[in-house]
C-alpha cells in the first residue's frame, strides 16, 4: 500500500481569455492527483486527507474510488471545499490563486496509525502550508519516517499561500531528515534555495528535479547524477504533470522493490534510467490532454 497524504480541492479552470471567462470545475490538488495517478497505474493506494461533505467533496471521493484508491481513512467535515482558480499561459503552464479560509482540508488531524501494509507515504503542496493541518501532516511525516516507512516529499510551492517565505524555507529544511525521496521542479528548487548536494546531506537518499519539457534528473547521496530527456508531445496544459511524476516514481520504485533508502542507492544507472524514462512518459501523456488526467497502466509501458 502507498499512502498519499494531503489536500483534495477543486480547480476552477478558465474556458477562455480574460478575467471574466467561464470557469469549469475540475478535481485537483497535488496529493489528490498523485493518488489518482497511482491508482490508475495499478498501485494499491490509500488517500489520507480531510474532505468536505459538500457536493465537491463527494465528487472528489468519487474520483478517487473510480481510480481504485482506498478512501476509508479520509476524514470528513461540514466546512466547504478549497477552491483553486487556475490561469493558463501561452505554453500551457498553470498558475493558481486560492480560496482556503475555513475549508475542510485545513482541519486534518494526524491518524493514530497508517493503514496495515503501508510501504510508502507521499506528502506535499498546500497541505504543508495551511495550518492547523500543516502541523498534523508534518507530524505524520516525522512519525512515518521514525517507523522506517519510506517517505516522499514534493513541496510543489504555491508562493501566494506562504506569508513568510524564509520561515517556510527553514521549515522545509527541517523536514529533510525525515524524507527518503525529495522531488521538486526547477522553479521550486530556485525558490527554496540550496542545491541537491545540500539537500542530500540533510537526509534524503535521492533528489529528483523536473525540467519541464527537457526531462528530469536524479541525484543520489553517493554523488551520482542520472539525467533523462523529456518525451516530445503536443502540450495542451501542464496541470498534474508533476503529480504524475510523483506517482510514476513511487509506482516504479515499488515495481523494482526499491522503496527503501538502501534500495534507492542500489538502483544504479540502469534502474534510475528506466525509472525516470517511465516517469517522463507518464507525465507527457498527462500534458497531452486537458486538466489533470494521468495515464492508466495500459497507456504507458511498464518500468
Amino acid at each position: 500500500m502507498i499512502v498519499v497524504a494531503g489536500e483534495a480541492l477543486i480547480d476552477l479552470v478558465p474556458q477562455g481569455a480574460g478575467a471574466l471567462a467561464g470557469l469549469k470545475p475540475a478535481l485537483g490538488g497535488g496529493p489528490y492527483n498523485t493518488a489518482v495517478a497511482l491508482g490508475r497505474l495499478g498501485s494499491p493506494t490509500a488517500f489520507c486527507s480531510r474532505t468536505s461533505r459538500d457536493a465537491f467533496g463527494e465528487a472528489l471521493l468519487d474520483g478517487l474510488r473510480a481510480a481504485g484508491v482506498d478512501v476509508s481513512g479520509v476524514q470528513r467535515g461540514a466546512e466547504p471545499t478549497t477552491l483553486a482558480v487556475a490561469t493558463i499561459d501561452g505554453d500551457g503552464s498553470a498558475a493558481y490563486s486560492f480560496y482556503v479560509e475555513g475549508t475542510a482540508d485545513r482541519l486534518f488531524v494526524a491518524p493514530e496509525a497508517l493503514p496495515a501494509g503501508t510501504r510508502a507515504v507521499s506528502f506535499g503542496t498546500c497541505s504543508l502550508v495551511l495550518e492547523p493541518g500543516a502541523t498534523a501532516y508534518e507530524t505524520l511525516l516525522r512519525t512515518a519516517a521514525a517507523q522506517g516507512v519510506f517517505t516522499a516529499l514534493d513541496p510543489n510551492v504555491r508562493a501566494g499561500l506562504i506569508p513568510d517565505a524564509d520561515a517556510y524555507r527553514a521549515r522545509f529544511r527541517s523536514w529533510l531528515p525525515s524524507v527518503s525521496l525529495l522531488k521538486l521542479s526547477e522553479e521550486d528548487a530556485l525558490w527554496l534555495g540550496g542545491s541537491p548536494k545540500e539537500w542530500l546531506a540533510a537526509g534524503p537518499a535521492a533528489v529528483v528535479i523536473t525540467h519541464g519539457g527537457d526531462g528530469l534528473s536524479a541525484f543520489t547521496r553517493d554523488g551520482a547524477v542520472y539525467p533523462v530527456p523529456g518525451e516530445k508531445v503536443d502540450v495542451v496544459d501542464t496541470i498534474g504533470a508533476g503529480d504524475t511524476v510523483n506517482a510514476a516514481l513511487l509506482h516504479g520504485l515499488a515495481a523494482q522493490d526499491a522503496l527503501s533508502t538502501e534500495a534507492l542507492l542500489g538502483l544504479g544507472s540502469d534502474g534510475w534510467t528506466r525509472l525516470l524514462r517511465f516517469a517522463a512518459r507518464a507525465a507527457a501523456i498527462t500534458c497531452s490532454r486537458a486538466g489533470a488526467e494521468p495515464p492508466y497502466a495500459s497507456e504507458v509501458e511498464e518500468v
